[in-house]
């Protein structure tokens, strides 16, 4: 517990909460880099589907942890195990969002921490992130957890061209104890 604030693991109840907190982090951090109608076209009802899925997923598959409050759900961790490794990683971190309110507080490494220890506990060796290039408090955070760039490559969203950051670890012991968490296993 971090301040009042529970690290547990996602339920399928969680989905509308994960689906509120990414839109709203997409719409902060993505403005200006991706196309505003992409961003406004979001909905909590069309990625509802998404995320029950994901949270309905086997453990051994994926994790997904979330940080709540009094409030409820204030942010959230994800990931999964890659079908066919990527630049040395077995598993991928798709998602790491936190409400402004409670950023900067050690949650968002808490909950990084945490889906890495799952990930290893499955056998994962090595943990690959993505961000938008442009994006710098993302890339500050990732590297101050540790994780090197492994590549920058151009893609298109919705027309727009964009270039994404690659990040790993490829020690996830040494980013569960970086992240200073216990492991779960």
């Amino acid at each position: 517990m971090i301040g009042g604030i529970t690290i547990r693991r996602a339920t399928t109840a969680d989905a509308g909460s994960l689906a509120r907190l990414r839109i709203e982090a997409w719409r902060q951090s993505y403005k200006g880099f991706v196309p505003q109608a992409s961003l406004d076209a979001m909905s909590v009802e069309a990625s509802l589907p998404l995320w029950q899925r994901a949270l309905a997923a086997p453990g051994e598959r994926a994790s997904v942890f979330v940080a709540e409050g009094d409030a409820g759900v204030l942010g959230f961790a994800a990931g999964n195990v890659l079908v066919e490794p990527r630049h040395g990683c077995d598993a991928e971190l798709t998602a790491i969002y936190l409400a402004r309110e409670v950023q900067r507080r050690g949650l968002g490494r808490r909950l990084v921490g945490t889906v890495a220890s799952e990930r290893a506990a499955h056998g994962a060796a090595g943990m690959i992130a993505w961000t938008l290039a442009g994006i710098a408090p993302a890339r500050r955070f990732l590297e101050a957890l540790g994780a090197d760039l492994v590549i920058e490559q151009p893609f298109e969203w919705d027309g727009a061209p964009l270039v994404e950051a690659g990040y790993r670890w490829l020690d996830l012991p040494s980013l569960v104890e970086r992240a200073g968490i216990r492991s779960l296993h």
